[in-house]
């Protein structure tokens, strides 16, 4: 390359590198929380506007590549928030919209109408779920048929009777015929009642209308006990969440209360508590308002219960929180300069199941990244 081609070359490099740097300046200190991510070219490490971890452990984060991890910050703003608690619960079928079928006897299951009833299966109250076909010994049924005979005679000779009697009226006292009908009519009912515990079998109904969340594996032909529970049945829109409080004193504070099952909110309505401990604790119920979140019986959540006492704090999402370090402690990300980010590591507590309250590591008016902070701590 000769001098000439050189000296042509210099000005247009030096009139781009002007055109970057006034480009950089203008957007410097711009607030672009608000911005729609655009689809923006991808970054390497090898290109000089890769994001990258500065040397005092801050970030560096060109604005298109903001963009693209769409990131969203909110200013941090101190004030007095409300107290909360955190227990542990479990979800529970609503006593009032949930039923148990059990062996009343032991016995032999047989089929209803449509077949064993599988979990899943939605059925009415007073649905014919199954089959009971009572179970006893030889002896027993031999005794029970034995004392059938016996009054199917009894009726034969009480029938009889009735029939002598009923034609000698006038010359019997209708008294005599009337006991007489009453006594064939006893041992009639006495027949029925021993027929139907030798040859009918139970029915099982649905106590409730809802879903089978568990049936036990019952199959035709199985043998069962008394008091064995061979059917569940749970409204689905209708769940509670049951939390075990180790402070009475809760129930003199609580306002409101959340759950949260892994990072699924449910928001919850405060029924009632116990007045006796159990393990120490005392049990407290709570009802969850339906909503598209996944919830069955059994399943351990999160409660957590805000109360009338209060805090100073800043109420962050909880989705702004992350891990940094090796130590992995609670962190949240400031956006300090337009394209510079730093992790602060912070004291939080919970306020519900989807907002938290930085108690200490944040300073008023601090812009927390509150979208793709997860993002930002893979940045190496």
């Amino acid at each position: 390359m000769n001098m000439r081609t050189k000296n042509l070359r210099l000005p247009a490099l030096l009139a781009t590198l002007v055109f970057a740097t006034a480009a950089t300046i203008a957007h410097e200190g711009e607030d672009h929380s608000k911005d729609k991510p655009t689809a923006t070219p991808a970054f390497t490490a090898s290109t000089p506007a890769a994001p990258q971890r500065l040397a005092d452990g801050s970030l560096f984060i060109p604005k298109p590549v903001q963009r693209q991890l769409g990131l969203r910050t909110q200013p941090a703003k101190l004030g007095n928030l409300a107290v909360t608690i955190e227990l542990n619960g479990r979800v529970v079928a609503d006593p009032q919209s949930s039923g148990r079928v059990q062996a009343t006897i032991a016995g032999t299951l047989l089929a209803g109408p449509k077949g064993m009833p599988l979990p899943g299966t939605v059925v009415a109250k007073g649905a014919l779920l199954a089959y009971l076909q009572p179970l006893g010994s030889a002896i027993e049924r031999g005794n029970q048929q034995a004392q059938l005979a016996e009054l199917e005679a009894q009726v034969a000779i009480a029938e009889r009777r009735v029939t002598r009697l009923a034609s000698l009226a006038g010359a019997v006292p209708q008294k005599d015929i009337d006991a007489a009908q009453i006594e064939r009519d006893a041992l009639q009912k006495r027949r029925a009642f021993v027929n139907a515990s030798i040859n009918t079998p139970q029915a099982l109904l649905a106590p409730t209308a809802g879903v089978i969340s568990q049936s036990h594996t019952p199959q035709v032909g199985q043998v069962v006990d008394a008091k064995e529970i061979l059917f569940e049945i749970i409204d689905p829109s209708r769940l509670s969440v049951e939390a075990l409080a180790y402070d009475p004193l809760i129930l003199s504070t609580l306002v409101s209360a959340s759950a949260l099952i892994e990072q699924t909110p449910l928001e919850l309505t405060f029924i009632g508590g116990g007045r006796q401990l159990r393990e120490q604790a005392l049990p407290l119920l709570f009802r969850i308002i339906p909503s598209k979140a996944v919830v069955v019986v059994g399943q351990p959540v999160k409660v957590i219960i805000r109360t009338a006492q209060g805090i100073l704090g800043a109420a962050i999402p909880r989705s702004a929180l992350t891990r940094v370090g090796s130590g992995q402690e609670t962190s949240i990300w400031v956006h300090t300069e337009a394209e510079r980010f730093v992790a602060r590591r912070v004291r939080v507590r919970a306020l519900d199941a989807t907002t938290v309250a930085i108690e200490d590591g944040m300073h008023e008016g601090d812009r927390v990244v509150t979208e793709g902070a997860g993002l930002l701590s893979q940045v190496r």
